[in-house]
């Protein structure tokens, strides 16, 4: 990857440098975490114009390894106040890597808002003024992006919400066939675009430039190896089938699954909702209707859906996990397609699932509407891209919501709204929220494949075990690729060496590799510390350490001094 993108939005100047040796050690996560502690200040404002969004490319961002083509997009967060980064796919991760862009860093901010879209091609770079955009919702916005573009592009959007600089904002990709709508969702970083006056990116890769890979050969047998091994892994096999939510009978069954604002962890209609219930609904609608659908070009895991109304027409595409938990049991709510019906609201105005579910259920719990009202909650995303009272305050997240509304019981850390995994019945989530530079996000090094093999509710171990995964997670984020390609380097960790030599040249023992995990957590948590938002300070909250969570009746009580020693835990040169 030959070239890193500089645009000032406030004057407009559009600068394109060569990677140095030392730019190419970073990438993805590791990239964003470098560049925010070197260039922004870390007590900055978020919406100002000192932070930077940037969108960077892992390190196999620009070979054919499955998940390869996902990007991680970074930046303060207006929710926590630290570092912020998302890892996301669609299509334009691979458009970017085919014309050899390492990363883009937006920065400054316009004098007054504006609304323009960034036009990336191999040989040119401009801002175009397009206020045909603003206001428009995410669907819309790509269907005008396509007319004006062409269909053989990537596209990076942002929604009404992030247009107003909600804190609970996020940032959309879709693919070639304008099917799916992917999220960089968390941390509030569709509000910093939106500060930057950019409604949309538009990748042309028309004109590619070949990558310059040390030993193709190599890096192609590794790549065959690793597709061979996620074919016949079943837990690859069941993905495929049914998608993130293949876990939610056993998260209901397990008593952590997020209900009416956190107040329970079981759900009595989450039958209506679990993977295979979902994966029979699409197949008997027909239509439109797919399970197994790809993330990003080229993945093998295809994890993805889409699912129908009964008439065949999609409702969303995709039906997650997280989004379908906070929407649907953290709000009562049990009808699929009425929290199909919410994701995809969440999806057009462009907000966080997560963050957004976890504000309604707050809001439920304050008596703003009943636990349980679909078409209430569906009425309040609709005012978040209205931009009402109650949408300003529903879209500027959980937190502020709380505030609001008075509300003490509001689930979340660091400001971030706690995701689909309860920490009272899954401790090792608890000391992720509470310790994780992301402040509460699963995706940091989420503690759920462990519920087989280390009891859930124990305290015991759960901070180291913690510290692996987090570790593991930034790794995973800083290559590109999703977590879920993890069978693979399991079963074999040479095929790790055997990528970084192939793509680059460069001799790693397995250790070396883990090593850059560690790397990209420190380098984290010091911008953290000097933005003081460090996990001495932002703890979890205190109902969750008073308050019994039904049926298990836990409480989270790993003391607050243990979670503080994860980082003089050593990494486990063995494990992956």
């Amino acid at each position: 990857m030959k070239t890193i993108i500089r645009v000032n939005t406030r004057t407009g100047e559009i600068v394109r440098t060569s990677p140095t040796k030392e730019d190419l050690k970073y990438a993805g996560r590791y990239f964003i975490a470098k560049t925010l502690l070197d260039e922004v200040p870390p007590t900055c404002e978020p919406l100002g114009r000192y932070n930077k969004l940037i969108i960077s490319m892992g390190y196999f961002a620009d070979t054919n390894i499955s998940t390869g083509g996902r990007l991680s997009i970074g930046g303060k967060s207006p929710l926590t106040g630290g570092v912020k980064e998302c890892n996301v796919g669609g299509n334009a991760g691979k458009r970017l890597a085919k014309i050899g862009v390492k990363a883009i860093i937006l920065e400054d901010i316009p004098e007054k808002d504006e609304t323009r879209v960034l036009y990336i091609s191999s040989d040119e770079v401009k801002l175009i003024n397009a206020p045909y955009l603003k206001g428009k919702l995410v669907d819309e916005t790509f269907e005008d992006l396509r007319r004006e573009f062409g269909d053989r592009k990537g596209f990076i959007c942002i929604g009404p919400a992030g247009e107003m600089k909600m804190y609970g904002a996020g940032i959309a990709l879709t693919d070639d066939r304008g099917e799916q709508v992917r999220y960089a969702a968390r941390g509030g970083l569709g509000a910093v675009m939106g500060a930057k006056g950019i409604k949309a990116i538009v990748i042309d890769d028309s004109k590619p430039v070949e990558p310059d890979y040390f030993d193709p050969e190599l890096l192609s047998s590794t790549v065959r190896e690793v597709v061979k091994i996620l074919q016949e892994d079943p837990k690859s096999q069941n993905r495929r089938k049914y998608g993130t939510l293949d876990i939610l009978e056993m998260a209901n069954q397990v008593g952590l699954l997020p209900t009416r604002n956190f107040s329970s962890g079981q759900f009595e209609l989450a039958g209506n909702l679990t993977g295979p219930r979902v994966a029979e609904v699409i197949k008997e609608r027909g239509g439109c209707g797919k399970s197994g659908t790809p993330c990003v070009p080229g993945c093998t895991i295809m994890c993805s859906n889409v699912l129908p109304d009964k008439e065949g027409k999609k409702i969303v595409a995709s039906l997650q996990y997280e989004s379908v938990v906070l929407l649907g049991p953290n709000c009562g709510i049990g009808d699929l397609d009425d929290v199909a019906e919410l994701n995809n609201l969440c999806n057009q105005v462009g907000v966080d699932t997560i963050e957004c579910g976890a504000a309604i259920g707050v809001a439920m719990e304050a008596g703003v509407l009943k636990f349980g009202d679909a078409e209430g909650a569906k009425d309040i995303i609709r005012q978040i891209g209205e931009g009402t009272y109650l949408g300003r305050i529903i879209g500027n997240g959980a937190a502020f919501t709380g505030q609001a509304f008075g509300v003490r019981r509001v689930p979340v850390i660091k400001g971030q709204a706690i995701p689909a995994y309860d920490p009272r019945a899954l401790k090792g989530n608890g000391v992720l929220y509470s310790t994780s530079t992301m402040g509460a996000d699963h995706t940091a090094g989420n503690a759920f494949e462990t519920i087989r093999t280390h009891n859930p509710l124990s305290k015991e171990k759960q901070v180291y075990i913690s510290r692996q995964l987090q570790i593991r997670a930034a790794l995973i984020d800083s290559m590109g690729v999703c977590l879920f390609i993890r069978p693979a380097f399991i079963k074999n960790r040479q095929l790790l060496s055997d990528l970084f030599k192939g793509r680059y040249g460069w001799d790693l023992s397995f250790k070396e590799i883990k090593k850059i995990g560690v790397r990209v957590l420190e380098t984290e948590r010091k911008f953290n510390e000097f933005a003081g938002v460090s996990e001495k300070i932002k703890r979890m909250p205190e109902f969750m350490r008073e308050e019994p969570l039904p049926p298990t009746n836990a409480v989270f009580d790993i003391p607050q001094e243990e979670l503080e020693s994860i980082w003089d835990i050593e990494m486990d040169p063995e494990t992956f």
